[in-house]
């Protein structure tokens, strides 16, 4: 049976990332951390490669990153019960990084995230294609996103 991961691959931050992830998402759990051996890339007894869960989903975050940056070409997705979640988790992981837009931040370790309320894909899979296009439209002029102001935009006439 074959198992898909997300790996992130950290310069030498791959344990502490894996840690902090773990401490602020609920459901995860750390898993496996393997040491570099003698002879290995690099350190002997380093961190190499950390197993961890994510909300319940596999993870892998591993050292030896020669300087490619993470990319928003993948992210991670967290999609929030309510407003004071989201706020909640955006405040820990923009904590050292950077907000984007529509959602989106990179955290500390330049981790692209999307942070997502529940309003969002139930209003875009609810009513006609003029309130969620109303929604697009006030997604669109976001950058930590709203969900009460989403609502608004839906039931708007």
């Amino acid at each position: 049976m074959i198992q898909v991961a997300t790996s992130l691959w950290f310069t030498h931050q791959a344990e502490e990332a894996a840690r902090f992830y773990c401490s602020i998402i609920p459901g995860s759990t750390m898993g496996e951390i393997i040491r570099i051996p003698a002879g290995g890339p690099g350190p002997e007894g380093g961190v190499l490669l950390v197993n961890f869960t994510l909300g319940g989903a596999p993870m892998l975050a591993m050292n030896g990153n020669p300087g490619e940056a993470f990319t928003n070409a993948a992210s991670l997705s967290a999609l929030c019960a309510d407003q004071a979640e989201l706020d909640a988790l955006w405040e820990v992981l923009l904590e050292g990084g950077q907000a984007q837009a529509c959602g989106w931040l990179k955290d500390r370790y330049g981790v692209a995230w999307q942070l997502v309320p529940e309003a969002l894909p139930r209003l875009m899979s609810l009513g006609n294609e003029a309130q969620r296009g109303r929604v697009i439209a006030a997604l669109m002029q976001m950058v930590k996103i709203d969900a009460a102001a989403l609502e608004a935009a839906f039931n708007a006439s």
